[in-house]
C-alpha cells in the first residue's frame, strides 16, 4: 500500500495560448486534509478538472494508491474513487434531498421504477452521518439554508464512497458558525480514512482544517509543506512571489475628517426602513471615509445597501447626499445622483459575463461615453484601456468575454466599472469574495485611493478581518437594526461579534 492515496506527477495542460499547468506535482495521504492554495489563475481549478476526468492532461501521470490511472471522463474518476464538491452548487432546487443526494443513482426495481422507500431510507442513512436525523429526506432542497444545501452537496459527493473528496471554496456562502460545522464534518470524513483536498482563498481556514498544503503559482508547483511548520506569511510569499507587509494599507488619521455633523456628512440616512428587511437605520458617512457594515448573515446589511442604491427602495425614512434630500427609486436614478453599488454576486448581478471587458466597463456610464445620441467606440476603448492599466487587469484583450477571466480579474473589472462613474458614494458588498490574497491587497489599495479622492464608501463584509482592517468606523446590524457603532481603530473581533449576536449593545466610539 502506498503512503499516498493520490499522486499527480508532472501534470501539464495547455489551452490555446495558455499553459495552465506546467509540470505540477501533488501528493495526498489517506485520511488527511490537504490544502491547495494559490492566486486566481495559479492553476488550482484546472488541476482539479484533470484529477476528476473533466480534462485530459497533455502529459504527466496520476496515481491512486500507488497505481497509475487514467480518467477518460468525470464518471470514470467517480467510479475510481474521486468526487468533487464545486463552489457553485449542482443541486436541483425543486427535487428532494434524497433525489439530489442520489441523482442518477436512485435504487430501481426490476422494471426500472424508482424504489422510493429504499431511496428515502438510504438518504436517511446519509443524513445520519452528519447528525441530521431531524431532516426529512423528502423535503425540496430549495427550502434549505445555503449552509445546509452545502452539506447536501457534500453528502451527494460522499454517497459515491470516494477515497478522495475535493472541496472547492466550500465556505464561500457560509457564516462562521456554519463553517465550523462543516469543518467538524470534514474531520469526521478524514477519521473514516477519506482524503480531503481543500481549496480556499481564506488562509485562516487552511490553518484550522488542513494537515498539509501545496502552493501553486502561475500554473507551476512551488512547494509542499506541513501546515504546523509554516505560517501565513510563508504561504503568501510563496503564492504571490513577494511579501505583502500590510494587506489593508494605512488607516486614515481620524483628525483628517471633519467633525461628524449633518452638514459635514457626504451621506446620511434617518430612520430608513423597508418592511420585513430592516428598520430605523441611522448612519452617516463622511467624504473620504470607509464605513464598515458588519453583522451575521440575514442581519439586513445587503438589503440596506440595495435600498440606498434604489434597487429595492425603502418605504420609510429619508436620505441626504451632500445635504440634499434624495430618494432614488431605481439604480439608474442612484447612478445619476453619483451612487454606485458593487454587488456581492458579480456573476449573476454584477457583470455581463458573455460580453467583452470594454462593454462591462461602459455599461453603467453610457451617457458619459457617447457623442450626441450615439456611443463612441473610441471613448469606450479609451475607458477600457485606462481601466486595464489602472487596475492591472489581466484580460488578454478588450474583446475577450469577461467569463474567461479569473475571479480576481472579474472583480477588478467590476470595481473599474463602478469607480469609472466617479461616485460620490460607493457601496461595496463583499468586495473580495472569491478573490486571492494578491488581488485582495490590490482591491484594498483601490478602495483606499478612491476614499483618498473624497468618495464616501460603505463596505458590507462578512470577513471580520476585512471589516477591522479597512474601516474607519463600523456599524453593526442585528435582525434588521443597527445595534452599535465602533471606532475602526479600536474595534476588535470580540466587540463586533458581541454586538452582532446581542451579547452587548450600545454605541462605542
Amino acid at each position: 500500500m502506498s503512503d499516498y492515496i493520490l499522486e499527480a506527477r508532472g501534470i501539464t495542460k495547455t489551452f490555446p495560448g495558455v499553459k495552465a499547468l506546467d509540470g505540477v506535482d501533488l501528493r495526498v495521504r489517506r485520511g488527511e486534509t490537504h490544502a491547495i492554495v494559490g492566486e486566481n489563475g495559479a492553476g488550482k481549478s484546472t488541476l482539479m478538472m484533470v484529477l476528476t476526468g473533466v480534462y485530459r492532461p497533455d502529459s504527466g501521470q496520476i496515481l491512486l494508491d500507488g497505481k497509475p490511472v487514467t480518467f477518460p471522463s468525470h464518471e470514470a474518476a467517480v467510479k475510481q474513487g474521486i468526487s468533487i464538491v464545486y463552489q457553485e452548487l449542482s443541486l436541483v432546487p425543486s427535487l428532494s434531498i434524497a433525489e439530489n443526494i442520489f441523482a442518477n443513482r436512485q435504487p430501481v426495481s426490476g422494471l426500472g421504477f424508482v424504489r422510493r422507500r429504499a431511496l428515502l431510507d438510504e438518504a436517511r442513512r446519509s443524513l445520519a452521518l452528519f447528525d441530521l436525523d431531524e431532516l426529512d429526506p423528502a423535503m425540496p432542497v430549495r427550502l434549505l439554508s445555503p449552509a445546509m444545501q452545502q452539506i447536501i452537496e457534500v453528502l451527494k459527493a460522499i454517497s459515491t464512497d470516494p477515497s478522495v473528496l475535493i472541496m472547492d471554496e466550500p465556505t464561500s456562502s457560509l457564516t462562521e458558525l456554519e463553517t465550523s460545522r462543516l469543518f467538524e464534518n470534514i474531520r469526521r470524513l478524514t477519521e473514516r480514512g477519506i482524503a480531503c483536498l481543500y481549496i480556499s482563498h481564506h488562509l485562516s481556514e487552511i490553518f484550522e482544517i488542513a494537515d498539509s498544503v501545496t502552493v501553486l503559482r502561475d500554473g507551476r508547483f512551488v512547494c509542499e509543506a506541513e501546515v504546523k511548520d509554516v505560517d501565513e506569511d510563508f504561504l503568501v510569499a510563496n503564492m504571490v512571489g513577494r511579501t505583502i507587509a500590510d494587506i489593508y494599507g494605512a488607516r486614515r488619521d481620524p483628525a483628517s475628517f471633519d467633525e461628524l455633523r449633518t452638514d459635514a456628512s457626504r451621506f446620511e440616512s434617518r430612520g430608513l426602513g423597508r418592511s420585513g428587511d430592516f428598520a430605523g437605520a441611522d448612519l452617516r458617512v463622511r467624504s473620504g471615509e470607509i464605513v464598515g457594515l458588519a453583522g451575521l448573515v440575514g442581519a439586513g446589511r445587503t438589503e440596506l445597501g440595495r435600498a440606498i442604491f434604489g434597487a429595492e427602495p425603502a418605504d420609510e425614512g429619508s436620505m441626504l447626499l451632500d445635504g440634499q434630500a434624495i430618494a432614488p427609486r431605481s439604480p439608474r436614478e442612484a447612478i445619476a445622483l453619483g451612487i454606485g453599488y458593487l454587488t456581492e454576486d458579480r456573476k449573476t448581478q454584477g457583470l455581463f459575463l458573455d460580453f467583452p471587458l470594454r462593454a462591462n466597463i461602459a455599461a453603467n456610464r453610457l451617457e458619459g461615453l457617447s457623442r450626441g445620441p450615439f456611443l463612441s467606440e473610441a471613448l469606450i476603448d479609451r475607458a477600457a484601456d485606462a481601466a486595464v492599466r489602472e487596475y492591472r487587469i489581466a484580460s488578454g484583450g478588450q474583446g475577450k468575454p469577461v467569463r474567461t477571466l479569473s475571479g480576481g480579474n472579474q472583480q477588478k473589472v467590476l470595481i473599474g466599472a463602478w469607480i469609472g462613474i466617479e461616485p460620490r458614494l460607493l457601496i461595496v458588498d463583499e468586495p473580495t469574495r472569491g478573490v486571492d490574497i494578491g488581488a485582495r491587497s490590490e482591491i484594498y489599495a483601490f478602495l483606499r485611493a478612491l476614499a483618498g479622492r473624497g468618495t464616501a464608501i460603505i463596505m458590507i463584509s462578512s470577513d471580520l478581518s476585512e471589516i477591522l482592517g479597512l474601516s474607519d468606523r463600523i456599524y453593526v446590524m442585528k435582525s434588521g437594526r443597527i445595534v452599535g457603532e465602533l471606532d475602526g481603530a479600536k474595534a476588535t473581533e470580540e466587540s463586533v461579534i458581541a454586538l452582532a449576536t446581542g451579547a452587548a449593545s450600545g454605541v462605542t466610539r
